[in-house]
């Protein structure tokens, strides 16, 4: 049986959460086992390729040298790590329901070689619940008692791709299984984190994150939803935030755009709202932001029509939708609106690029499309949906007769913009 090596932990899932989370633990000391099912991409934090625009390949690769960070595809990097951290992805399934056959898995892979005084944290966003109602089970199964030779916490990832905040600046909020599970794991974290904030319980812990991401999920919704009501009344959206802005207190200052994007914002209030059923609990405002969310990239195609419309019709016209990633300066294009503003395109038989010079490479409906090379030409209208810092808004503006950016999507059309933009 293998000893547990203080200072080490195994992180299980290496994505935008695993991957970062990872590193920051090298960073401060620790011998770090990374564990993913995917080859490939094992191979690439090897050769040092950049994954993630909040990792230096090149310190990853150092420390691989070193043998501080070794790379396991089985479940055997857990063993005799102080700690066992789960950062997997935790989707809909194709019915909207939470998918939680990953967290499942990584579970799984990880069982036989769980050893007793280790700590294991969930870090996947879920519905309040799921570390009691899932993880626990299958540790006492095996006769585990967390708390006694096995501690068990939960705490949300904070991670947000491309921002500039250290990622040891986020708060980290922490609950464990029993008191001791929470002071095992606010040990570990304290030791990365500028502040930790214990609360009492697991339940506790997961319903903070969903919070977060379902209260910022109804407010840009609602912004939207006002912002198509600005249109149709003929009042420019953008004045009135602006004016609203000037109050001192009790506004908070949402931008409209195409849409919300990612993996956590769009997705995990739903899981919230499936939970709620559970408890014969209903949740309008869930309901009404996700819809409102999934019409607005609909909103945009139609609109790039009507402007097409309006001068002879698309047949023949070519189409250029610029920034395809779900948020500005990251190469994620999850539940990304630009990507469903494409489809919708496609579906309505117009001839579309798109360009995007952190996504090289895009599937749409089955069909394998490539970002539009640079320098742009030829285009009867482009319409802005990702703005990243490396896009060059003349360059844009030079290659189609029309363009439509980000703070032109609900104002009578302009081809002049004074550089206001949206959410994303």
């Amino acid at each position: 049986m293998a000893s547990i090596q203080k200072n080490s932990v195994a992180v299980i899932g290496l994505g935008y959460v695993g991957l970062p989370l990872s590193q920051l633990f090298l960073q401060n000391g620790f011998i770090v086992h990374g564990i993913d099912i995917n080859q490939k991409k094992l191979e690439s934090i090897e050769k040092g390729e950049s994954l993630f625009p909040d990792v230096d390949s090149g310190f990853l690769q150092t420390c691989i040298r070193e043998q501080k960070f070794s790379l396991f595809q089985d479940g055997e990097g857990a063993a005799g790590t102080e700690a066992v951290l789960i950062c997997v992805p935790t989707p809909l399934t194709g019915t909207g329901e939470p998918d939680l056959s990953y967290v499942n898995s990584a579970v799984d892979l990880i069982l036989p070689h769980i050893r007793e005084g280790q700590l294991i944290v969930l870090e996947s966003t879920s519905f309040p619940g799921t570390t009691e109602e899932l993880i626990l089970p299958k540790l006492e199964k095996r006769g585990f008692r967390p708390g006694e030779n096995l501690y068990l916490a939960y705490s949300p990832e904070r991670i947000d791709p491309g921002s500039k905040i250290p990622l040891e600046n986020i708060p980290k909020v922490v609950g464990g299984i029993t008191p001791s599970c929470l002071q095992k794991a606010k040990d570990l974290y304290e030791r990365i984190f500028v502040a930790v904030h214990p609360v009492s319980s697991t339940r506790a812990a997961e319903m903070t994150k969903i919070l977060e991401n379902t209260q910022r999920f109804i407010n840009i919704s609602f912004i939207n939803d006002f912002a198509l009501l600005c249109e149709k009344m003929g009042i420019d959206v953008y004045e009135v935030i602006d004016a609203a802005a000037t109050k001192p207190y009790g506004f908070t200052r949402y931008l409209p755009g195409a849409g919300i994007g990612g993996h956590c914002i769009p997705i995990d209030p739903l899981y919230l709202s499936w939970k709620a059923k559970q408890y014969d609990h209903e949740t309008p405002f869930i309901h009404f932001a996700d819809r409102i969310n999934k019409k607005m990239p609909a909103y945009i195609a139609e609109k790039v029509l009507r402007l097409l419309a309006e001068t002879g019709g698309s047949a023949g016209k070519k189409i250029l939708v610029a920034g395809v990633a779900y948020k500005k300066d990251i190469d994620d294009v999850r539940e990304s609106a630009g990507v469903e503003v494409i489809r919708r395109l496609m579906e309505k038989g117009a001839a579309v690029d798109y360009f995007d010079p952190l996504v090289p490479e895009l599937t749409v409906g089955g069909k394998v499309l490539r970002s539009a090379d640079d320098p742009l030409s030829g285009y009867d209208l482009a319409v802005v949906i990702t703005e990243h810092s490396v896009m060059d808004r003349e360059k844009i503006s030079a290659a189609a007769k029309q363009v439509i950016f980000p703070e032109s999507y609900f104002l009578p059309w302009t081809r002049e913009t004074d550089g206001r933009g949206g959410n994303k």
